[in-house]
């Protein structure tokens, strides 16, 4: 697939380092020239310098052969304009990051009027991600597929828990569960395990199953899960901005703290049930003075990884059981799992992750659709969701009768209202949305046959 990408920021990188990751050929587009030379040097990748509104620029990018165009300058209507040039020029598919508030409710209709395919609001997609992690505040990380009826919750296992030396095989046995651990962390090794994979203290599971099984699971395994009601947001930026609607909504109460007096303003005008406090977030007297201890969860959101990181550790210190953090650099994110804290919120990936996935459904066969794709375990493994709209060979055997790729399996299928757990008489069927992991590159359900 050929992919032109202006922008060669944080997110216009990653898209790089992911696409190339695809094998797809990609073009990137920049005004800066120390900017292109890098990125040039480190992945290998044509570089054109200038602006992604310039047609000449545009041109030598050979845009009208494009498959996909994608614009994540530092610029919403910049962003939008690129777009439809490219569209004009010839390029297949056309998507824009737009991450104005102000366009928030206007983003349908500035898709369709524009004739853009996709456009992309990076810290609303965060705020809906931090939403789901609270939900379940034991969990590390959690992902939702087929509607919200599957979840794919990341838990650790810790010295004296129940799972700790219990094989895979024994727990919906023994604690009358149905749920599938289809991914295992220990260490930097990532296993998508067997029946007979026993568990370790310090593992970090992925679990799949229903709201309802999950819940049952955490209950009878001895998981602390308790509600989070109270919220402190620290940094009153775009994501604090979706995330206090998003919170409030679900009945929790929330407090922001922005150091910026006219944020704070825009903040109160628009969420009036929300605490707007006007103070530095990292300072620890301000904290202690605005309850930190009392709160059930901390959202560390400053534009700067280091004071996320520092806020999010004395955080810990006091008390707070659930803390996530924004961070922007992967390899802090890696020091701060081991660290203990070990919610991280990583912006840009969520952006490239919902571009790839789109991409990735652009190659999927007919017989399938993919329609939603997450990066776990470190970005070692991925889940993905497919739905089945025509007969293939995995509709036409039992899947004990199907070879699978390694390190690959089927961790739901979803029929109709009901979704089960696949045993080996389970079949595949038209219409069914299929949940699959593995640490293999996929596009397509085609691709999971070994």
């Amino acid at each position: 697939m050929n992919v032109v990408i202006v922008g060669g920021g944080k997110v216009g990188r990653k898209l790089v380092e992911d696409f190339i990751s695809e094998g797809d050929n990609v073009v990137l587009i920049d005004v800066k020239p120390e900017l292109c030379e890098s990125i040039q040097d480190m992945y290998d990748v044509r570089c054109v310098e200038g602006s992604g509104a310039d047609l000449e620029v545009l041109d030598e990018a050979e845009t009208r052969r494009a498959d996909l165009f994608i614009a994540v300058t530092t610029n919403d209507e910049l962003n939008a304009l690129c777009a439809v040039m490219a569209k004009k020029l010839g390029a297949e598919r056309c998507v824009a990051r737009v991450r104005n508030s102000e366009y928030f409710k206007q983003l349908d209709f500035m898709r369709d009027a524009l004739g853009i395919s996709m456009i992309v609001n990076p810290e609303y997609a965060s705020a809906g991600e931090v939403s789901r992690m609270l939900r379940f505040p034991a969990a590390i990380n959690t992902e939702t597929f087929a509607k919200g009826r599957i979840e794919l919750i990341e838990f650790q296992v810790n010295a004296g828990s129940v799972l700790e030396g219990k094989a895979l095989k024994d727990i919906n046995k023994d604690f009358k569960l149905k749920v599938l651990i289809c991914a295992v962390q220990r260490g930097e090794d990532v296993y998508i395990p067997n029946g007979d994979f026993i568990l370790r203290d310090g593992d970090k599971i992925h679990v799949t199953a229903t709201h309802k099984e999950l819940a049952k699971f955490i209950r009878v395994t001895g998981v602390i899960n308790r509600k989070v009601k109270s919220v402190m947001l620290i940094g009153g930026g775009r994501i604090s901005y979706y995330l206090a609607g998003l919170l409030l909504e679900s009945g929790m109460s929330v407090k922001i703290i922005e150091q910026n007096r006219d944020k704070c303003r825009a903040l109160a005008e628009a969420y009036q049930n929300a605490d707007i406090v006007f103070g530095d977030g990292t300072d620890r007297q301000v904290l202690t003075e605005e309850g930190i201890d009392r709160m059930d969860a901390i959202v560390s959101l400053t534009g700067i990884d280091e004071e996320n990181m520092i806020i999010s550790m004395y955080a810990k210190m006091r008390g707070v059981s659930k803390i996530i953090t924004k961070i922007n650099r992967e390899s802090f994110g890696d020091l701060m799992e081991k660290t203990g804290v070990y919610s991280i919120l990583t912006p840009k990936n969520i952006t490239a992750d919902i571009i790839i996935r789109y991409a990735r459904a652009m190659k999927s066969a007919q017989d399938t659709e993919m329609q939603t794709l997450y990066r776990i375990v470190n970005n070692k493994a991925e889940a993905m969701e497919f739905i089945v709209t025509k007969k293939s060979p995995l509709t036409e055997k039992k899947l004990s009768e199907i070879r699978l790729k390694k390190n690959t399996l089927i961790g739901a299928i979803a029929r109709g209202n009901s979704m089960f757990l696949p045993d080996g008489d389970s079949r595949v069927e038209i219409g069914d949305t299929v949940i699959v992991v593995t640490t293999e590159r996929i596009s397509t359900l085609a691709d999971i046959l070994g």
